[in-house]
């Protein structure tokens, strides 16, 4: 399978719930593809403009494409997706959680690193509270698609989505 193939894939999936945009950049680090859901649910009084509380759940998804994955490009663009996060994820008082879903696609995997890159992908975890979890919380999804090899991994919050963005 092609890049352009998959990438028209997911953005089919994902086109009726997300704002999707094609070579994306943050922190001048550029993505194949940038796709961003917002939720918000209030409660109110009588009129819409009384409102008694609300809370937003958001959700981020970035596609990479690497042509040849090495330990040092991953550990390079998941470096700096953490240093992102705060670009990404608004915190407010209305901020509730965000969830935001790395997607690095390769076409193949150095096999000396295909070890220590499934390991590291599957490893992974983070989380960052915002205002000690009074402005909400956010967590990284990592997914590791190889087109060549077939090869699916996740880390554990990743599970949730690997019918989205495995083939």
């Amino acid at each position: 399978m092609e890049l352009f193939q998959y990438l028209d894939i997911i953005e089919e999936k994902l086109r009726c719930s997300f704002d999707i945009q094609r070579n994306y950049s943050i922190n001048d680090y550029q993505y194949d593809m940038y796709a961003e859901y917002h939720l918000r649910n209030e409660q109110y009084v009588l009129v819409k403009k009384a409102v008694v509380f609300a809370f937003e759940n958001n959700e981020y998804s970035l596609i990479k494409h690497f042509e040849n994955l090495n330990i040092d490009n991953l550990k390079e663009i998941i470096d700096t997706l953490i240093q992102s996060v705060e670009l990404i994820v608004k915190p407010s008082r209305e901020h509730m959680s965000s969830i935001v879903t790395l997607v690095i696609v390769t076409d193949n995997i150095f096999n000396e690193d295909i070890d220590e890159i499934t390991k590291t992908v599957t490893r992974f975890n983070y989380n960052k509270g915002f205002a000690f979890g009074f402005k909400g919380w956010a967590d990284i999804r990592l997914v590791l698609v190889s087109l060549n090899e077939g090869l699916i991994a996740t880390n554990k919050k990743g599970k949730e989505v690997i019918e989205v963005y495995g083939f």
